[in-house]
């Protein structure tokens, strides 16, 4: 078995598709949950290089074979190289995808992942084909696969129990052979963090390759640059915003009252209708063609009413024909993961859903 030598970049290996909101070529920056590399192989083995850093968490990487993860691992600072497979039959096509596990680490400014490049030596890299569809999905820590590793009682918030390929995000895209990119953070919502924290909202940083990010490294990656939206324009995109906010407006009433500038419950609908339907606006300015589900039910379903009829009512007033609301099944005792979040079950009740709405969306 010829061993792998040297390192050939993502750039040089125009096989390997990219995936999510990344930058870079020859070194290829990952920033948010599921981006990565994907591609088809026929050597006997292969090794991939990649930079780590972190002051607080560490990056996890998920490796895929043929449509099955065969390894999850945490990486250490600096240079990585991670075994993806070895002693395989050469000549044999495999389909590798390798995505990143952790969101965005916002709170941690050293957190980086960077993929170097692939070791080869006894195989060729074959095209890919095409997907079928491309899938945008925007939302919190329920996105972000947070709580779908681990035991039910773990309580830490530790990458370790993220993952992206625990997610319906990932599971509703295998599903439709679609390729898909994530924008979500835990614990952020449409106009307000669970704690009441403003500044903590998806909306203001959608249209930045990944703006939420802080520090001058990220900076100098390109994260805070504009999103070139024409260069990836998806089938439909896929919201599930709004349980931070409900958990705000309910359990934060003193810091609701400092942001909204009143407790009275009504204004406070208004604020977050009014959020949903500017939210709305921009992400329909982003993607002129796609079909933009708001799904919402997974952690409860307070402030559902309001959530549904801004999104209906935007559609109504707008002649939108391609938005549409979709209560997602709510966790269970039997479908909840770690730190009180949706486990994999309620990920897989989800997915079927989304799926079988999309699948009908598309044949319209």
């Amino acid at each position: 078995m010829e061993q792998p030598t040297k390192t050939v970049s993502v750039a040089a290996l125009p096989q390997v598709r990219v995936l999510g909101r990344t930058t870079g070529t020859d070194v290829v920056n990952l920033f948010w949950t599921g981006s990565g590399i994907e591609f088809i192989y026929t050597g006997s083995e292969l090794q991939m290089e990649v930079n780590a850093d972190y002051d607080a968490y560490e990056p996890w990487l998920a490796v895929e074979l043929n449509g099955v993860q065969i390894s999850r691992v945490p990486l250490n600072k600096g240079k990585n190289e991670v075994c993806l497979f070895r002693g395989m039959t050469v000549g044999k096509p495999k389909h590798v995808r390798i995505l990143k596990e952790v969101q965005a680490m916002h709170q941690d400014p050293g957190h980086l992942l960077q993929i170097v490049g692939l070791q080869y030596a006894d195989g060729e890299f074959l095209q890919l084909p095409e997907p079928k569809y491309r899938l945008e999905f925007v939302g919190d820590s329920i996105t972000s696969g947070e709580g779908t590793v681990g035991a039910v009682y773990e309580e830490d918030w530790i990458s370790a129990f993220f993952s992206a390929e625990n997610t319906y995000p990932r599971m509703v895209s295998d599903a439709l052979s679609a390729e898909y990119r994530v924008v979500s953070q835990s614990g952020w919502g449409i106009v307000t963090g669970w704690d009441g924290i403003v500044e903590n909202k998806i909306p203001p940083y959608y249209k930045q390759v990944c703006g939420l990010l802080t520090g001058e490294r990220n900076a100098s990656l390109g994260a805070l640059e504009d999103y070139d939206f024409k260069a990836w324009q998806p089938d439909a995109v896929i919201i599930n915003l709004g349980t931070n906010d409900a958990t705000a407006i309910q359990s934060a009433a003193e810091l609701v009252r400092e942001w909204a500038g009143t407790r009275d419950i009504k204004e406070v609908k208004k604020i977050l209708t009014t959020a949903i339907r500017d939210f709305l606006k921009a992400v329909r300015d982003c993607n002129p063609e796609a079909q933009i589900i708001w799904g919402y039910g997974m952690l409860g379903d307070n402030f559902l009413p309001v959530i549904r009829e801004a999104v209906e009512t935007y559609a109504e007033q707008t002649g939108d024909t391609r938005i549409h609301f979709l209560q997602l099944p709510n966790t269970t005792p039997d479908t909840v993961g770690s730190r009180l979040h949706p486990g994999v079950k309620a990920h897989r009740k989800a997915a079927r859903v989304i799926e079988k709405y999309l699948l009908e969306l598309f044949k319209q």
